[in-house]
């Protein structure tokens, strides 16, 4: 088993953080974005879309998705079950996972990718050229600052026992979150507010649990 990533990326930065808080290790083959190795032909061929991170087993199947990676390797390893003990558990964190994903990651990779100079003709994750949309950066900014908004309330008021994302645990979905909030720090310039209370709160919790400084 190896794991194809650069973990300077959201995307594998999830999965790194994941298997830091469950003390897996899992080998790792580097992909540097920054120089292109996703859209070289030797990596094309483990992964078409040229999108890191990749988990490649034994047998040779290759798993490209965060979420699928990190409930694969939460299953088959002993130890604190970061996706859920069950079939309710895993489906609040599923649930707040995709939820996430959809109201943030988005946000902040459609902001990202058509507004940094570094990412030009480079709209969209893949190996075919896409132009940048100066539209999109700036909807992409005001959706990251909604997005900011709805996770403070749904932490204040979702009904998300002990101030979790995903119920009374801490799990993958904290681990998106906190990814969420770096990637639009560094990208966006974007960070919660003081008004945000219930979210820096579970930002301090949440950097404890990980040992981010």
């Amino acid at each position: 088993m190896k794991l194809y990533s650069d973990e300077r990326a959201p995307s594998p930065r999830r999965v790194h953080l994941f298997l830091d808080a469950r003390g897996i290790e899992v080998p790792v083959e580097a992909v540097d974005l920054t120089a292109g190795d996703q859209l070289e032909a030797d990596f094309l061929a483990i992964n078409p879309d040229g999108t890191v991170p990749v988990l490649e087993l034994e047998d040779g199947t290759r798993v490209t998705e965060v979420v699928a990676i990190c409930r694969y390797l939460d299953e088959i390893f002993e130890g604190e079950k970061l996706y859920g003990r069950t079939p309710l558990e895993r489906a609040r964190v599923l649930d707040a996972d995709h939820w996430l994903e959809m109201q943030g990651l988005l946000a902040v990779m459609e902001g990202f990718r058509n507004g940094a100079p570094g990412m030009k003709d480079r709209g969209l994750p893949g190996p075919t050229p896409v132009a940048q949309l100066p539209e999109l950066a700036e909807r992409g900014r005001t959706r990251f600052e909604r997005f900011l908004d709805l996770l403070d309330a749904r932490l204040e008021t979702g009904g998300h026992d002990h101030g979790w994302i995903a119920g009374g645990n801490f799990s993958g979905a904290d681990i998106t979150a906190w990814v969420i909030l770096e990637f639009a720090g560094w990208g966006l310039k974007l960070h919660p507010q003081p008004a945000h209370r219930t979210l820096l709160e579970w930002r301090d919790r949440a950097a404890e649990r990980l040992n981010i400084g």
